[in-house]
């Protein structure tokens, strides 16, 4: 049911990276059903033109911009159009490699950190003064339980997520008292898509060992709905850090499953 609240945020403006797949995806869809009008960025435009025409077949507003969130000078010049912004969803990242720190690829590593920390800084000080503008912006920082902790053969990820963590940490800490919230969701096991089969680099079979057995593990639209509900909270709650798992996972290590 909307609130007389939500009712009020059809005119708002969200920004959601990596919107072409999973989480982005899904995010986009549901902060458009809560009356945002949303911008889809992504490096794969086929992708993001079919999110958005799902989302215009639902009576939502979307509007596409494919962007690689690396790319600081296509960036600026994205930001440059909007100088109207309320949420900001840095939510483009990704895992690439399971080799133990002895056979890591440094280039794994370089690339990891460079979507999930990098990326999100570029977005994050693009937009902020959109942000501050509109008089109660939101950054949201999509970071990953591997950022506090670590595990065998997720080294470079971890080491990425972390940076993501500190960054909406160091951020909230540096414009507390301003008409900004930082919010930091870190989901634990998330079967998408593609996560999986592009952090083992094609292999399905493995892909899929991730998830075998584990019965109801998170999917993009739970995400999505955490996201949705921090950032449609009233402008003087702060959700500062938000851990989502499924029931079958208590921890990273400790993950029930069915045999």
């Amino acid at each position: 049911m909307r609130t007389a609240d939500t009712q009020a945020a059809r005119t708002r403006t969200a920004v959601v990276t990596g919107a072409s797949s999973g989480i982005g995806a899904a995010t986009a869809r549901a902060l458009a059903r809560e009356g945002f009008e949303v911008v889809l960025t992504a490096r794969r435009a086929d992708r993001l033109e079919a999110v958005a025409k799902e989302i215009r077949n639902d009576g939502g507003m979307v509007q596409v911009f494919p962007l690689d969130v690396t790319d600081r000078e296509a960036v600026l010049a994205f930001a440059a159009q909007f100088p109207a912004c309320d949420v900001l969803v840095n939510n483009a990242g990704g895992a690439y490699g399971t080799e133990h720190i002895e056979n890591a690829d440094p280039g794994d590593w370089r690339s990891m950190y460079e979507v999930n920390v990098i990326g999100a800084l570029h977005m994050t000080q693009a937009l902020l003064p959109a942000l501050k503008a509109s008089g109660d912006g939101v950054v949201v920082v999509i970071s990953s339980t591997a950022s506090f902790t670590c595990y065998e053969g997720g080294g470079g990820y971890s080491a990425a997520k972390h940076g993501a963590h500190v960054l909406a940490e160091t951020l909230r800490l540096e414009v507390c008292g301003e008409a900004l919230r930082v919010v930091e969701i870190a989901p634990g096991m998330v079967h998408t898509e593609e996560f999986s089969l592009n952090r083992y680099r094609g292999d399905l079979n493995r892909a899929d060992a991730v998830y075998a057995g584990v019965p109801d593990p998170l999917v993009a639209d739970d995400v999505a709905d955490v996201v949705t509900w921090a950032v449609t909270r009233p402008p003087h709650v702060n959700i500062d850090l938000l851990v989502v798992r499924p029931r079958a996972q208590a921890a990273q290590h400790k993950v029930h499953r069915i045999t």
